[in-house]
């Protein structure tokens, strides 16, 4: 069972912005979803993770060792898919898999053709090996970002806002390989789609200016709200008289009208009683800054 744990994490760029602000987290086997806005500190916290910037100060402990003071003990072990994976031009799939292996360290050269055909049949992309990756689309360069991270299989992964920009169909085909490969391994999913943190997530945090506020199980959240969601169709010019007079959380269009969520733990006569759902709990916790469920 592979464990990170981050202590107190302080970062702050010298414009003056507190990207981290003590970020303190515990993440084991399979997939942790990090929740929140742009801005709210995620890319901050995972760069910091893989060692691409310092801390000011705090702990991230992999597996029982300090990797700020050891970065190359988590690097050693880490698979990394950042939010823009470049590529070089004029390269096959499987040249480019061939050379990062190589920088990641497999050098029997059986054991890495094995290793790269085995991972281009996982993200099906093995008939498109010899392909350059730069005339992918938008979903196969993900999935090959996938095979790149897997590479020397490692035991933490780490994914930046991996479905952003993909039709439904290949952020399901995609949401079904990290399913697949967080059995055995920590994997982080950073995101502002509060909908694959409910498909994929056991565990979760909310990230808001740099804080933590919340942190847990994301069944437990949506459990916690049951019965105090409650939901009503308004006239636009209504919108802000609601929201002085209730606990608004949300609204939405839905067939071209205006639907509000409200929180509430008392019967809402005029409103109509909603369903739980884990985008309740993020906006009701954005809205407010803090835990109250």
């Amino acid at each position: 069972m592979n464990s990170l744990i981050i202590k107190n994490l302080q970062k702050k760029y010298s414009n003056g912005v507190h990207a981290l602000q003590n970020v303190t987290l515990e993440v084991t086997n399979g997939i942790f979803g990090l929740l929140g806005p742009n801005g709210a500190g995620k890319s901050s916290l995972m760069k910091t993770i893989v060692g691409l910037q310092l801390a000011d100060s705090g702990e991230i402990i992999f597996n029982g060792t300090n990797v700020l003071q050891n970065e190359i003990f988590i690097k050693e072990q880490l698979g990394f898919l950042p939010q823009d994976f470049g590529v070089y031009p004029k390269i096959s799939a499987y040249d480019l898999l061939n050379h990062i292996a190589i920088l990641k360290g497999v050098t029997d050269k059986k054991q890495r053709k094995d290793q790269i055909l085995t991972l281009l049949n996982k993200v099906n992309l093995s008939s498109h090996k010899n392909k350059e990756v730069n005339t992918f689309s938008g979903g196969m360069r993900q999935r090959f970002g996938v095979a790149q991270a897997l590479l020397g299989n490692p035991n933490i992964i780490i994914v930046d806002e991996p479905t952003a920009g993909l039709d439904p169909e290949e952020r399901n085909r995609l949401n079904g390989l990290l399913a697949e490969i967080g059995t055995e391994r920590i994997v982080i999913l950073s995101t502002h789609l509060v909908e694959d943190v409910h498909n994929l997530c056991s565990q979760m945090a909310i990230m808001k200016n740099g804080k933590v506020i919340l942190q847990g199980k994301p069944t437990d959240f949506v459990n916690e709200l049951e019965g105090k969601i409650w939901t009503k169709q308004i006239l636009e010019k209504q919108f802000e008289e609601y929201k002085a007079l209730y606990n608004v959380i949300s609204s939405q269009y839905i067939g071209g009208k205006l639907n509000i969520q409200v929180y509430s733990n008392t019967v809402m006569n005029d409103f109509e009683p909603a369903k739980s759902s884990l985008e309740n709990v993020y906006f009701k916790v954005l809205n407010q800054n803090e835990v109250e469920i």
